[in-house]
């Protein structure tokens, strides 16, 4: 009987511990999230499931999960940094003065007909209102210009609302990938 009892203590402890590390990694690490909408295609899929990471600080290029209202959360690419100046001009983006490609929108060039994918715009055309990435904010967009509501039309957003930075999908599992940039 008295082997019995510390036979299931020990299986009682061990799962607390497991229990433990869930908690702690889901609260302090990373934590899941479902990809919703058009906004990031081709790069993410409606009801993609993700896994994003709460270290670090977000990078140019990173894809951000943020807290764009009380109930809603988005997912986007970090395209400005505080301080930077951005412009698109005939589909190009330029980083203060200094063109950049994008590589994560090439497949959605070459399927667009007519236009381009980004419309031309400076930084002080939108939302943001300013010449500039504010200080502690960032200036996002979706992959997919054209569906997206992002920092274009609801401003910079406040780098503390940023629950972390995305790189993984893994569900369904016939989309299991790394993103890069």
């Amino acid at each position: 009987m008295t082997k019995d009892r510390n036979g299931f203590w020990e299986w009682m402890k061990a799962l607390l511990i497991a229990l433990f590390f869930v908690f702690i990694i889901r609260t302090f690490l990373l934590t899941p999230i479902v990809v919703e909408g058009a906004s990031m295609m081709p790069t993410l899929q409606d009801q993609n499931r993700m896994v994003v990471s709460i270290i670090g600080e977000p990078k140019r290029f990173d894809i951000v999960v943020f807290h764009a209202s009380e109930n809603t959360d988005y997912i986007k690419r970090v395209i400005g940094l505080p301080g930077d100046r951005i412009e698109y001009k005939d589909d190009t983006l330029f980083v203060n003065g200094k063109a950049y490609k994008e590589p994560y929108l090439d497949k959605y060039k070459r399927e667009i007909v007519t236009g381009p994918l980004t419309e031309n715009f400076k930084l002080e055309e939108t939302a943001v209102g300013s010449a500039t990435v504010p200080k502690g904010y960032l200036f996002v967009m979706g992959d997919n210009r054209r569906k997206s509501k992002d920092s274009r039309h609801i401003g910079a957003i406040p780098i503390d609302k940023v629950l972390g930075t995305t790189k993984m999908v893994y569900y369904p599992i016939k989309e299991i990938k790394i993103i890069g940039k």
